[in-house]
Order: C-alpha cells, then structure tokens, then sequence
C-alpha cells in the first residue's frame, strides 16, 4: 500500500471509530464494519485501530480471532464449509473434504490464489440425517459425495463468471 491508499484507508477506519465515539466498547461493532469494507480484517487495520484507540495490540487481535464472524486473511468469493461431525463422518465427510482438498488445491483453512473459494472444515451442520453436509457461503448440500463435488464446483465458477 502506497502513501496515499495509506492514507485513505486509514481515513475510512478513522470514520468508522468516529461513527462509534472512538470507544473501547465499542471494539466488536468496529470490527464488524471493517469486516464488511473489506471482507476480512487487515492486519495494518488492527494495528490502526489499536493505537487510535489506545487499546493494545494482542487484544485487538485477542478479540478478532475470537469470534468466527472475523477472518484476520482475506477470504473466497465461496466459503464451502465441510462437516465433519460424527454422523457427516461415518457417511464419508472426510473424503469429501480430502476431494474439494484435491480438486481445489488448497486444505482445509486455506484459500485459493484467484480468491474464488476457501475451504473450512466445522464439526456439524445441523443437518446430520442428510450427512455428509456441504454449505457453501448460506446454502446447503446434503448427501455429499466425491464424485457429486465436481458439478458442485463447476456449477460455482460458472455462477461465479455470469455475475461479474
């Protein structure tokens, strides 16, 4: 980030303090705006708001790893979530995850390098009778399997390209 972009970006942080009184307490509320601005919580960010708010570092960072609603990397345009709770377990979760873990080239936790897609593994979805489950970003896909994944992929990057 250059001087000027530097600049901005910290003036758009300074008005979303200023929006909630520049107070502590407020900490959680400012973090969910930053969130949303930029789809995840910039490190630089944190530092700022650490310093304008005279709070320390550690729990800035303390109160954004806490919470799943935050992400400290920036995130897929898709976040497919894979059960592997017990009941998505026994039905085979662990090889639809090994499978989007192959076929999107990244494990668990990682995003991939065009943004498209990050792959959480959650222990349980709700939806165990319909195991294994897959939600990608709010909807849901049960009955899972490797050889389903792929058409759930492709059908993904197609949506992916008629919206841009």
């Amino acid at each position: 980030m250059n001087l000027s972009e530097n600049i901005t970006e910290h003036g758009k942080i300074d008005k979303i303090m200023k929006n909630h009184s520049w107070e502590e307490s407020e900490l959680i509320s400012i973090l969910h705006e930053i969130e949303n601005l930029y789809d995840y919580l910039p490190a630089w960010a944190l530092r700022h708001i650490s310093e304008k708010l005279n709070i320390p570092l550690i729990q800035v960072y303390g109160v954004a790893s806490f919470y799943n609603a935050f992400h400290l990397t920036q995130h897929g345009k898709y976040i497919i979530r894979v059960c592997e709770g017990t009941a998505c377990h026994v039905k085979g979760g662990h090889r639809v995850m090994e499978e989007f873990e192959r076929k999107l080239n990244i494990e668990a936790g990682e995003t991939t390098k065009d943004l498209d897609f990050t792959l959480e593994r959650v222990n349980c979805l709700g939806c165990c009778a319909l195991g294994p489950m897959v939600m990608v970003d709010d909807k849901y896909y049960g009955q899972m399997s490797p050889a389903k994944l792929g058409s759930l992929i492709k059908q993904l990057k197609k949506t992916r390209i008629d919206h841009k």
